[in-house]
Formats: structure tokens, sequence, C-alpha cells
């Protein structure tokens, strides 16, 4: 049933000169149960009826059939609905059982295909912590979008090109052994790098070796692209390690490289539109009409440039997939950078660059610094989730000793801990990274939610397990009422995460359920023989579907126990 159409529905006959739609969108949530299940504000209506908001408020409740409701009343300037909660109940319990993990799925997407460019980190660097936002934050919207319909296809646009393979290359020359390499490819490599960042400061002739070395690859020498093959495959390995903890695969590797012969068309198409003009000697897009700086497509040198690539991507990706979004999980701070690359597709009369929408999203600080490559300031990804695994192990040892599979129960929640905290966090919003705060069981965490889960299967196996029918569960006890209505929620908050491009409206509703369950728990004796254990053990398997649900979408495991 859909309570805020029935709500509209009522209100309707009482506020004639109001389209129903405009009632709809005016409903509010209430601060408490107490004061309600749905609102009304009379507000609006002051000026037009020439009345006090609490008078009008007054007048409507007077109007309305409250036959469907178990009251409705004025609250100063409100108009209040509380809900029937056993009609509510079943209803809703009915929803969750018979659906399954299929509660909360859409039809919204209808199959539109939806890329996704997120990860992306360079070859010959390790996967840092700076990965893992734009990392878990596509991995969510993957799964979002997929709920509701979507096709969306991962796409680990890898940093496999540019002057930094001329310095690596320099540096492995220099200072490098082939058995080193094999032995522990991307901390050496990584080594070198910093190395050569560190002795180029003393030495810039270094410089003019490392852009001969890419010339040379990018003239397809030999040895050059023998090193850089063996380099990429190396780095793959070692990123497609951890992206299997993290659970996460994806549908195209394809990195900068790809795009090197796919570049030329690019400029000649914009040479075509009579787009590019002549600055400095380098060749650009005037985006003054945008307000944004003018585009550089091509160097003095000839040299082509991010944008360029981005371009040749983004004609590549709307022929190849025929997306109905394109989104680009990448670092506030390149903001601009897609303005511009919006504005030069659209002047280039792509009318589908209004589809493409960059993802931006804060940074993670350690200690308040920002972590760097260059400095060698790296807080390596793999040492995280090792650190926070070994803490999730201490915690069930201390709490459960007994249980099984430890260590895969120890791997979900330490991994899944480092996931979540990202992901509770709004995505615009930076934070520093604490781990012994990220892996605790109390308060809003990633192991919190999933405790909640593991206790709900729990209570529902010492009573059996039992078969529950889907139907004429009924619930009358208040105390279980702000866990139903927050299991109603569900779906929109699906469709509310995807439409903001915000996984942490779904974190934030797995927390807020999995508090409410916990009351309820704290409150309620469960496992009592009487009319109504039925009905609430099917909230609890109700409370068990949607938070393991909602934690799948973020891209974390459930264990059963805990």
């Amino acid at each position: 049933m859909d309570y805020k159409q029935l709500v509209t529905d009522a209100l309707a006959p009482a506020l004639p000169d109001l389209d129903p739609a405009d009632i709809l969108a005016k409903l509010e949530q209430p601060k408490t149960s107490k004061q309600g299940d749905l609102a009304f504000p009379t507000f609006t209506l002051a000026k037009v009826l020439r009345k006090a908001p609490q008078m009008i408020a007054t007048d409507v409740v007077e109007k309305i059939d409250q036959s469907n409701f178990e009251k409705v009343v004025a609250m100063g300037p409100y108009v209040n609905f509380f809900f029937k909660k056993d009609v509510f109940s079943a209803d809703i319990l009915n929803q969750v059982l018979s659906q399954a993990d299929h509660f909360g799925d859409g039809k919204i997407g209808e199959q539109g295909q939806v890329p996704i460019d997120m990860s992306s980190p360079n070859i010959a660097k390790p996967i840092s912590m700076g990965h893992l936002r734009s990392t878990v934050i596509g991995n969510a919207l993957a799964n979002i979008l997929s709920k509701l319909d979507y096709k969306p296809v991962k796409i680990n646009h890898l940093g496999d090109w540019g002057t930094q393979f001329g310095k690596l290359i320099t540096a492995y020359k220099m200072w490098g052994s082939e058995e080193a390499v094999k032995a522990d490819p991307i901390n050496n490599l990584l080594k070198y790098y910093v190395r050569f960042h560190q002795e180029d400061q003393e030495h810039p002739e270094m410089d003019d070796v490392a852009r001969d070395w890419f010339k040379k690859l990018e003239n397809g020498d030999e040895e050059a692209t023998e090193l850089w093959q063996w380099f990429r495959s190396e780095s793959l390995k070692a990123f497609k390690k951890i992206y299997a903890r993290l659970d996460i695969d994806f549908d195209s590797y394809k990195g900068e490289a790809f795009y090197n012969d796919k570049m030329q068309e690019v400029v000649d198409l914009l040479e075509s539109k009579n787009l590019l003009h002549e600055s400095q000697g380098a060749e650009v897009v005037d985006l003054s009409k945008y307000d944004l700086n003018p585009a550089l497509i091509k160097k003095s040198d000839g040299a082509t440039l991010y944008i360029t690539r981005d371009l040749a991507a983004a004609i590549y990706r709307k022929r190849t997939y025929d997306f109905v979004q394109s989104l680009y999980v990448v670092g506030n701070e390149q903001t601009n950078h897609f303005k511009q690359l919006k504005a030069v597709l659209t002047e280039m009369g792509f009318d589908w660059a209004d589809q493409i929408h960059h993802i931006p999203f804060g940074l993670i600080t350690s200690n308040g610094k920002k972590l760097s490559t260059r400095s060698g300031r790296v807080i390596l990804l793999d040492k995280v989730l090792d650190d926070a695994v070994d803490l999730a192990h201490d915690q069930i040892e201390a709490k459960n000793p007994d249980l099984k599979d430890k260590d895969a129960v120890a791997d979900a929640v330490g991994v899944g801990a480092v996931v979540f905290h990202d992901l509770k966090n709004e995505r615009m919003n930076s934070f520093d990274f604490n781990l012994e705060e990220v892996v605790r069981f109390e308060g809003e965490t990633g192991p919190y939610v999933q405790y909640a889960h593991a206790r709900a299967e729990s209570i529902l196996r010492k009573a059996g397990s039992p078969e529950l029918a889907t139907d004429g569960q009924k619930i009358s006890d208040p105390a279980a009422w702000d866990t139903l209505k927050l299991l109603s929620e569900f779906p929109a908050t699906v469709v509310r995460a995807s439409t903001e491009f915000e996984p942490s409206v779904v974190a934030k509703y797995a927390i807020h359920l999995a508090k409410a369950f916990n009351k309820y728990y704290g409150n309620t004796k469960i496992l009592v023989e009487d009319d109504e254990l039925n009905a609430r053990l099917a909230l609890v398997k109700a409370v068990s579907i949607v938070l393991k649900e909602a934690l799948r979408l973020l891209g974390v495991k459930a264990p059963d126990e805990m």
C-alpha cells in the first residue's frame, strides 16, 4: 500500500484548490512517532485562505474521512496522520517476506547502460587509501543502479600512460633489477619512482632522460614497450588481489593507453567544427560562454592532454554502450576538468553531454595530512585491510571465542568496516581515518550494523528457524512501530541514493534500522508464546533481510553469526 497516496487522497477533498501532486510533494515525516507518521504543513495556505495556519489545520481535520487511519489530528500548523498499526505491519511484513532480497527493486532504469569510471589506479604504484573512495563509491553506485534495473558497466580507467613511465623506465634502468621486481613488483617499482623524484631535485638532467624514454615508448620502441607491458601486467595482478578482497570486479580495464589511437579523431572533429583556436602556440577550445577557462587540446609541441583523451573515451563509451548516463567517480579537485569536458562535448554538438555526471568526493586524510605517492606518504590499502581484519579478530575472540569460521567472519567484518566507514560519510565530506574507531562493534559503524543482522539471525535460530507465513502478520505493539516504519522506507531510500548518487543515504538508513531494531529487541521479549509471536518473528526476519540487502548494496558482507 502507498501510504503517501492514502494521505493525499484523504486530504484532496478538504483542499479542493490544491493539485493532488502538490499535496503529495508537501507531505513531511514528523520528527517522532508521537507526532504521527505523516504530516501536512499548512503554512503555504495562510496567504491564500487568509487564516492562521493553526486554524487551517483544525478546519482540514474536521473535513477528512478518518476511517483509513488510527487518527488524524491538528498539531499547531500541521495535519498529522497516524496509521493503523495492525494493517500497516501486516502490509509491510508481507512485502518484505514475500519479496525477500528483491524488496526495494525498481524498474526505473529500463535496462539502460551506465558506464561508471572508477578506481583507476596508476600502473606501477600501489593501491593506497587514496584509491578507496573512488573504488567503493563506484561499486556501491553500480549495485544501487542495478537494483533499479539499470545495467552498470564498471570501468577501471587505468593510469597506464604518460610521462611517469619515462621516469619509471629511467629509474628501473638506473637502480632496478628483474629479480627484485618479480619478487615484489609494486613496492619495488614504487621505491624506484619515489627515489627518482628525490634525486631529480639535484639532477634535473634525469628529467631529460625520462622524456627521451617516454618518447621511445610513444614511438613503439621495443625495449620501452616490453618494460611498459611488464610493469602493467605485474601491477594488474597485484591490483586484482586487492579487488578480490573487496569483492569488486570490473567489466573493463581499458586505461589511458587504449585511447592513444583515438585522439586524432577528436582533434579532426574539433577542427572540422572550427572549434580549435591557437593560443601561445597551443590549440584550445574557447569556453568563455560557460565561464570556464579555455580547454587545452594540444600543447605547443603537439602533445595531447588529459582532456583530449577523456573526449576520446567519452565518444568511445557512447558508441559502445549507448549509455543513458555516464558516471565519473573522481575526486572533487577534478570538478573544473569535468565541467570543461561536458562543455567541449556540447560545443561539438553532442546532446548526450548532459548524460555525463561527475561524482566528486572529498579526501581521506591521515592525522589531518593529505596522502601523496610522490612524497612517499602512502598508506597502503592492503595493509589497512590486514590491520582491520586483525582488530575484528581480536574483538570476535573476546566476544565469541567458540564462533565457527572465525577467520572468514573476521575478514567480512574487518574489510566491511573499512568500506562501510567510507560510505557512511557523505561523499563530498573529507574525513580523517582512524582504524580503531572504524572497526568498533559499537557506535555508527559497519560492525554495529552487521552485528544487528547477526542478532536477528540468532533469534530466528533460537526460535527453530520457523517457516513464517508472508501475510496476516499483524503487530499491535507500539515498541515495534519505528522499526516497521523504517522497513517501509527502504525502497524510497534506494531511489534517493540513486538520484543523488549518494551511497551514504543507504549506509545511514542501515544504521537507523539497526538502532531501531536493537532498541526494540532491548525492550521487548520476542520469544514469548502468545498470539503475536509469529508476527514478531516475521519482523525479525524482515529486519535481517533488509539489513543484509542494504549492506550488499554498499559492498559489505553480512555474516549470520558474529
